[in-house]
């Protein structure tokens, strides 16, 4: 195992992506190929729990953000659940929080998806 492990669930059209581990520059691609399949697919509401990662690279962020920008061009979303407390200053330090659609539980970033 690589340091991260993604699972998917389902609530009707919406993806939930759980990860669970470290994402940086060596495990992302894992998240994003994850990604880029339901995207392929047409699946363009998608939720991220962030319960279980507890480190985001500059690399994560970079797909969260081209991600978010990707989604919103074909009329989804990109939502994050449940972000630790360290991983959410990383994020903050970086700006990306009013750039991003968070949410402290996993059923408000599921609403927040339409």
């Amino acid at each position: 195992m690589v340091g991260l492990r993604v699972d998917t669930d389902w609530q009707q059209d919406k993806v939930i992506l759980r990860p669970e581990g470290r994402l940086d520059t060596a495990t992302v691609g894992i998240l994003e190929k994850e990604i880029t399949k339901h995207i392929d697919e047409q699946h363009y509401k998608i939720m991220l729990d962030f319960k279980k990662v507890d480190y985001l690279s500059s690399a994560a962020m970079r797909l969260l953000l081209g991600t978010t920008k990707k989604l919103k061009s074909l009329g989804g979303k990109l939502t994050l659940a449940e972000v630790h407390e360290e991983v959410m200053e990383i994020i903050k330090m970086a700006g990306f929080d009013s750039l991003l659609s968070i949410h402290d539980k996993e059923k408000e970033a599921l609403d927040a998806l339409g």
